[in-house]
């Protein structure tokens, strides 16, 4: 993996460039890597089209994991998707976010969207974060996580969950440093969320899509496509955690939109 160094705070962010093509950047979510983008077949449906970059986010993977809450602020998180940009050179990039990447999509959006061809942001919210971690694994996860270990976080999510966890996930969470993810997960809850105004003031070409039993994020997603002007909105089968492993349904409704801008 390649290695971008964020200049305000030198937190080093690895990546993976597969492809040739316009750049499109996929970001995945909160304790997942770059990993799952493969898992879950995006690489191979989209690698022939365009040039595909996979970073594992701060505080995920390969990726550098401070070990203090501040280091995981949103403008340092956009300022490393900035870093990726520059250090392969690329003015401008598509952007491909889930769950946590469609925030920092959000953010990214707002700050710099001359950097951006076009938003799509999956399983995403605008809102504080405040309790979120709670509602989407268990009660009490990070404390549990910060106390046990991750083994103890992912056999209690496991038990909490109406399906079993996916081996392509557990391997995903299991490659985090404990101690970064619960500093991340301290400080994303803390974050105050992308004010309505912003959001109202994105003219980039933008695509949101979110599983129809995710009951987290179905209504943030709808309010979003409201604010944000000409957005387009895609409701999918699934929940948080299904919507996207399934590539095909989500590739149904992105490939069109990439190829449209």
């Amino acid at each position: 993996m390649e290695q971008a160094i964020n200049p305000v705070d030198g937190v080093g962010v690895a990546f993976r460039v597969i492809g040739d093509g316009t750049p499109l950047m996929l970001v995945h979510g909160t304790a997942l890597s770059s990993a799952i983008w493969r898992a879950f077949g995006y690489v191979k449906a989209l690698r022939h089209e365009y040039q595909l970059i996979l970073p594992d986010m701060r505080g995920h993977g390969r990726s550098d994991g401070p070990y203090e809450p501040a280091s995981y602020a949103m403008d340092l998180v956009v300022g490393d998707v900035l870093a990726i940009l520059d250090r392969l050179g690329h003015e401008r990039a598509h952007y491909l976010g889930y769950s946590f990447g469609g925030r920092v999509g959000l953010s990214v959006a707002a700050a710099a969207p001359d950097r951006l061809r076009t938003l799509t942001v999956g399983g995403g919210s605008s809102r504080p974060q405040a309790g979120s971690f709670d509602r989407l694994f268990f009660p009490g996860c990070v404390d549990v996580l910060d106390r046990d270990g991750m083994t103890a976080f992912l056999d209690t999510w496991n038990a909490h969950r109406s399906t079993p966890l996916d081996p392509a996930t557990r391997a995903a969470f299991d490659a985090n440093d404990p101690r970064a993810l619960v500093a991340y997960m301290r400080r994303a809850e803390q974050e105050p969320g992308v004010p309505d105004s912003v959001l109202a003031s994105i003219t980039l070409p933008t695509l949101l899509f979110v599983g129809s039993e995710d009951r987290m994020r179905l209504g943030d997603t709808r309010r979003m496509a409201a604010l944000i002007p000409g957005a387009e909105l895609a409701v999918l089968d699934g929940d948080h955690a299904t919507t996207v492993m399934a590539s095909g349904d989500v590739l149904s409704v992105v490939g069109p939109f990439l190829e449209a801008h």
